[in-house]
């Protein structure tokens, strides 16, 4: 038997440390190469790790919520054979002609004796597998799916092994048909007599780094907010002739509409889209709209950002907006897709409220915030009309931005959808 030490590779330029989110393999199960064995989070992303190796685990780095730094062991694994120590990456298993011994080293960093490699020899015949039957069980096809279908799983109590996947992974869609028809359990109403027990839960992965990058959010910014009412019933009446001639294309929402209509008022205020840098004492007014898009998903708050969009149509935006927002939850957003921002609009939807006062994703100065749009009665011209009616708010940096500043901008913005031919004008 053989010892196999795989390292944290480094994954990532610049990463010099990464957290422990979930373990899908524990001490003692037996794993297969390529089987995904843990989730890294660093600063930028999830990273998902596979076992470069066959064997058995004999020791883990730590629990869920530890933070390993680069190149420190990851998992020790038990091979056939002899595969040598304090192997970092996954390589290919050496031929049984090439059978290396490796010494540990001294304390003073020399090693004791030079490795030796073995002559050449037949292959060995297969040796019958002496693991206990419990052991052999243990071995299974991976179970593949992304790092937030796992935990919601995991939440739930699911095996993963038992839900049938539609495709190469498993999606939500398939845990959601697995829980309604495929459990065995029927469907289980959730009622207000069922008393929900205590739970204490670990803050780990992006939960942590969403609290983190909050509390230094509310710590470093003097945040102050600006609320306006805008009527939407033009918007939404064009809206509603598009989406009625768009053919194959994406439905629209009312959000690629806002983001050309914000693209349209920047240039005007330039001290909306930009980055304060606290320790230079320096802000960066960009000219690209560089548009993040908070969005929610099963493991927490993710912020996938549109770049250029001053550059994209209605009809570009709503497909970055669909490929984005799937990417974020499913967890395939790569680096690029979450980092680079300029600027961040975060949208509820039909629960927006009346009005939200949202934390600006720092070092950006600014977030916009739609809110829901609701019929109410407006007197217009004298008279009395039902119009669609949305708040839209925004919290500024008031160290960057002004209140006047920011007013102005809302104005300016509220004339531009208010009136949404100047949306498609040059």
């Amino acid at each position: 038997m053989g010892k196999y030490i795989f390292n944290l590779p480094d994954i990532g330029e610049g990463i010099a440390e990464a957290e422990i989110v979930a373990w899908h393999v524990k001490v003692g199960d037996m794993v297969e190469e390529d089987q995904q064995i843990a989730d890294m989070m660093t600063d930028k992303a999830t990273v998902e790790m596979e076992a470069p190796v066959d064997g058995k685990i004999v020791a883990v780095a730590g629990e869920e919520g530890d933070v390993i730094a680069i190149g420190s062991m990851l998992v020790e694994i038990e091979t056939e054979g002899d595969d040598a120590d304090g192997t970092e990456e996954k390589t290919p298993k050496k031929p049984a002609t090439e059978v290396k011994e490796t010494v540990p080293a001294k304390e003073d960093g020399a090693p004791e004796k030079l490795t030796a490699e073995s002559t050449a020899a037949p292959e060995p015949a297969p040796v019958p597998s002496t693991a206990e039957p419990e052991a052999q069980e243990t071995v299974s096809k991976p179970v593949k799916a992304t790092p937030a279908v796992r935990a919601r799983a995991k939440n739930l109590g699911v095996d993963l092994s038992q839900v049938k996947a539609q495709g190469e992974h498993i999606r939500h869609a398939d845990l959601d048909a697995y829980l309604a028809y495929g459990s065995g359990q029927g469907y289980q109403p959730v009622g207000a007599w069922r008393k929900r027990e205590d739970e204490k839960v670990k803050v780990i992965g992006l939960r942590r780094k969403i609290a983190e990058n909050m509390a230094a959010s509310k710590r470093n910014i003097p945040h102050f907010s600006y609320v306006d009412e805008i009527d939407v019933t033009a918007l939404e009446d064009i809206r509603a002739d598009l989406n009625a001639s768009r053919g194959n294309r994406p439905k629209l929402t009312v959000l690629p509409l806002m983001i050309v209509a914000i693209a349209r008022t920047i240039p005007d205020f330039p001290m909306i889209n930009a980055l304060y840098d606290d320790e230079a004492g320096h802000v960066t007014r960009h000219g690209a709209i560089h548009l993040g898009m908070a969005t929610q998903t099963d493991s927490g708050l993710k912020v996938p950002v549109i770049k250029n969009a001053q550059d994209r149509n209605v009809w570009q935006l709503a497909q970055d907006i669909a490929r984005l927002s799937e990417a974020a939850r499913d967890g395939s957003a790569t680096t690029d897709d979450l980092t680079g921002g300029t600027l961040t609009i975060t949208s509820l939807g039909p629960l927006g409220g009346i009005a939200t006062t949202p934390v600006i994703n720092r070092p950006e100065v600014a977030i916009i915030g739609p809110n829901k749009i609701v019929e109410r009665p407006v007197i217009v011209d004298g008279e009395l009309q039902v119009r669609k009616m949305m708040n839209l708010s925004i919290s500024c940096d008031h160290r960057v931005v002004d209140g006047y500043d920011a007013a102005s901008f809302v104005q300016a913005l509220k004339r531009v959808i208010e009136k949404p031919v100047l949306i498609f004008s040059d």
